[in-house]
């Protein structure tokens, strides 16, 4: 489980930030706003969700750590890992919503370009090789 958690929040992160980027302490209580990108309203929806479910000392725990972003924006980022790691680690139906809504972005957020003579470009792939004269062995 700790695995699932670690991979969780290296997913969460760039969300999270984003999210404090865009909103501020207003994120935790902002309506979802069109005009900001999927980023910033993925970590808004995931910092709520947590919000939502704590106690009062934990909102306010959460709320401490959304307001340290304005003057310190890393910081107040790993303090609020750590919150979401032990909300994670309390709570499996959250892990799962966090899991579901992170698994959605990351899935609609890939795009893929090839410019240029000979270009490639793959989502996956196991061995690519381009350039003349090579050769495979098999």
């Amino acid at each position: 489980m700790s695995t699932e958690i670690a991979e969780l929040l290296t997913q969460a992160g760039p969300f999270l930030t984003g999210a404090l980027g865009a909103y501020g302490t207003a994120v935790l209580t902002r309506a979802e706003d069109a005009a900001a990108d999927a980023t910033a309203n993925t970590g808004r929806r995931l910092l709520q969700r947590v919000w939502r479910r704590g106690d009062a000392a934990e909102r306010a725990e959460l709320e401490e750590a959304v307001a340290d972003a304005e003057t310190d924006l890393a910081s107040a980022t790993a303090a609020l890992r750590l919150h979401l790691r032990a909300a994670l680690r309390e709570d499996a139906e959250l892990r799962h919503e966090i899991t579901d809504l992170i698994a959605g972005q990351v899935a609609s957020a890939i795009t893929i370009t090839a410019v240029g003579e000979r270009s490639i470009a793959a989502h996956t792939i196991g061995t690519a090789i381009t350039g003349d004269g090579h050769r495979t062995e098999s």
